[in-house]
């Protein structure tokens, strides 16, 4: 497939981006887009490239691994921003940078025993439930602190923020509750733990994430809006 009109839209989506950012005071330099690439072929890569994009994203090991074979998967930051199965943390750890979806303790100690077995540190993000969907994984807000004490503990592993997925609405504004919910979140372990490092919030998608700019997304995760025809 030619991908010749990913460079147009990432412009577009930077400049909804930046606008955006004006309207709340925010700096857009403290925004990341995370292509999200699941229905795209490896040939998105060096269009995603040349567009500027180097963060990708992907929610399944099985079908990233072609694109992590192309050539042009160095020249990107790897995301896993899907449901990590602890069978599966074997061959995510050495080619992913982050992980967006750390939801329980087992993951956590799986994640820095392969992490310290391969001497990298893998930058994570506790999954959140904020809308309390029961077919959403991520933890209880209330349970948040728990699993960010014990993820800071562990060996291999820097807890860079906190991430959550908004119910799906035809509206994006309805989904500014979770958002915002998920900004206090982080500013309330930040203050309650003294942490300074806990400043990432990923959070949006192609049909909200202006939203969540405004309400303090760092990385938002673009899929159909960016790669699909």
């Amino acid at each position: 497939m030619d991908y010749g009109f990913v460079q147009e839209r990432a412009r577009e989506i930077r400049a909804r981006v930046e606008a955006a950012c004006r309207r709340v005071g925010r700096d857009p330099a403290g925004v990341r887009i995370v292509a999200v690439t699941k229905t795209a072929s490896p040939d998105v890569l060096p269009a995603l490239h040349a567009a500027g994009i180097r963060d990708v994203g992907e929610n399944r090991w099985q079908i990233a691994r072609d694109k992590l074979q192309h050539e042009a998967a160095a020249l990107f930051e790897w995301h896993f921003i899907g449901t990590l199965q602890t069978n599966k943390v074997k061959y995510v750890v050495p080619r992913f940078g982050w992980v967006h979806s750390l939801d329980r303790a087992e993951l956590a100690r799986a994640l820095s025993q392969e992490a310290v077995r391969r001497g990298v540190t893998v930058q994570v993000l506790i999954q959140v439930n904020v809308s309390g969907e029961t077919q959403k994984h991520g933890v209880a807000p209330e349970e948040a602190e728990a699993l960010l004490r014990l993820a800071r503990e562990l060996p291999g592993l820097s807890v860079r923020g906190l991430m959550t997925m908004a119910p799906a609405v035809d509206d994006p504004e309805a989904a500014r509750p979770v958002f915002a919910a998920l900004r206090e979140l982080r500013d309330e372990l930040q203050s309650r733990l003294s942490l300074e490092g806990l400043s990432d919030l990923s959070m949006g998608m192609s049909d909200d994430f202006e939203v969540a700019v405004e309400e303090g997304a760092t990385l938002v995760r673009i899929g159909r809006k960016l790669v699909n025809p």
